[in-house]
């Protein structure tokens, strides 16, 4: 099983308000996917709650293979919510992927 994990920062926003608007528009479509990729097992998005650090958003999937990370991220509907929905706000994203045992 891998899990693949991104962080996501957003640009800022006009208010506080129209930030938690759109994050919870990118945990909805996100998460979402699971009825309409067969190849993922799990995703969960979460949002960070230490204003300390600068991440934004935290995703979570499991997938059996990488080539199953392959077939979620270039899935119609993935690049769909990547490009349309997060595209626009993101500044930074970070990726790791790994072997759950």
């Amino acid at each position: 099983m891998i899990r693949h994990m991104v962080m996501f920062k957003l640009k800022e926003f006009p208010s506080a308000a129209e930030k938690q608007k759109k994050m919870q528009e990118i945990k909805e479509r996100l998460e979402a996917l699971i009825e309409k990729i067969e190849v993922l097992k799990m995703i969960r998005v979460d949002f960070n709650c230490n204003p300390d650090e600068s991440w934004d958003i935290l995703l979570t999937t499991e997938l059996a293979t990488l080539e199953d990370v392959s077939t979620y991220a270039n899935h119609p509907e993935h690049v769909a919510v990547a490009k349309g929905i997060i595209g626009p706000v993101k500044v930074d994203r970070a990726c790791v992927d790994y072997e759950v045992f």
